[in-house]
């Protein structure tokens, strides 16, 4: 670009004075102030919610339930006029907000609408001990809030209680209270869950709905379903069982794998990596306790020095590779 202004100054069509201010700019670029005065505004919300949070427990007494339940209310309420009443048309595609506070007052209507549910289940009991709709109705709001509003942040919110539900709804009350989470049926829910974050992180792609949205529910898939299948391999540890827990492992590191590398995202090209490396590790370790050998520490030492060599360079030439396809 300089040799440009440098062409132009020579054959008379830049001045001496334009040349230098030009020279100056570059200098001196503009700064983005864009995360400069994001986070501020987050900050401020979750500070303000804190302290409304701090400032009923502190007068909860004086205050009163009701008065505490309404004040909630009337924030949230307020918040979503604002939102609906200067949202932009809905779409398919990505939809920006229509101003710079736009997604941080809509934050503070759905932090400030959980904190009314939860409060009122724990104060008035109005599901009784049916905790499962007390999570499944905020759960559905947060849905459509994040689908009608096309924010990322409150699709996280709804994804997390969308696994809150889920654990409730198949969790003894028992089994909470004893923390003793070496349950088949937990396992089975969040595999279940995992699938179907993938399932709905496949299906934005392919009926372009929201694309955008894809990255958070495979981001929580992909976690999710390799973990829990790295648990049901542990569960199943003496079983038959363990072999088909494991191959699942594999399999979805070769389905994430084309995926990354056809989306060029090096994010879930790591993912993989990491998760595949535990999993033969696991293997690895496995064979090498049931071999009696003295000489298994050893071997095992060996490994994890050789094999945390490869996968560094490993990654290094995988970035280069996808940077370069």
């Amino acid at each position: 670009m300089s040799e440009w202004y440098d062409a132009l100054h020579q054959e008379g069509l830049l001045s001496d004075e334009s040349l230098e201010k030009i020279d100056q700019d570059k200098k001196t670029p503009l700064f983005s102030l864009h995360w400069e005065l994001k986070t501020p505004l987050y900050a401020g919300v979750l500070m303000l919610t804190t302290g409304l949070g701090i400032l009923v427990y502190e007068n909860i007494d004086t205050i009163g339930h009701q008065f505490v339940l309404a004040f909630i209310a009337l924030i949230s309420l307020g918040s979503f006029f604002y939102c609906y009443k200067f949202r932009l048309p809905f779409s398919k595609e990505k939809v920006k907000a229509p101003n710079h506070v736009f997604d941080y007052v809509l934050l503070l209507g759905c932090i400030s609408f959980l904190t009314f549910t939860g409060y009122l289940q724990y104060q008035y009991h109005p599901f009784g001990t049916n905790y499962s709709l007390a999570t499944f109705i905020p759960m559905l709001v947060l849905f459509f809030t994040a689908y009608y509003f096309d924010h990322l942040g409150i699709l996280s919110m709804a994804i997390a209680n969308l696994a809150l539900w889920m654990g409730v709804s198949v969790t003894p009350r028992e089994l909470l209270t004893k923390y003793d989470f070496d349950s088949e049926t937990i396992i089975y829910t969040y595999l279940l869950l995992g699938v179907l974050l993938l399932v709905l992180a496949y299906a934005t792609q392919k009926l372009h709905f929201k694309k955008h949205f894809k990255f958070s529910y495979q981001h929580y898939g992909v976690h999710i379903t390799f973990i829990i299948l790295l648990a049901g391999y542990f569960h199943f540890y003496d079983s038959f069982a363990a072999a088909l827990w494991m191959l699942g492992v594999f399999g979805l590191a070769g389905l994430v794998y084309f995926d990354g590398y056809r989306n060029k995202s090096f994010y879930f090209l790591l993912l993989v990596t990491l998760y595949s490396y535990f999993a033969v590790s696991s293997l690895v370790v496995r064979g090498l306790m049931q071999s009696n050998e003295g000489e298994g520490i050893y071997i095992m030492l060996l490994y994890f020095i050789a094999s945390g060599a490869g996968v560094a360079v490993w990654l290094i030439n995988l970035n280069k590779k996808i940077k370069s396809a």
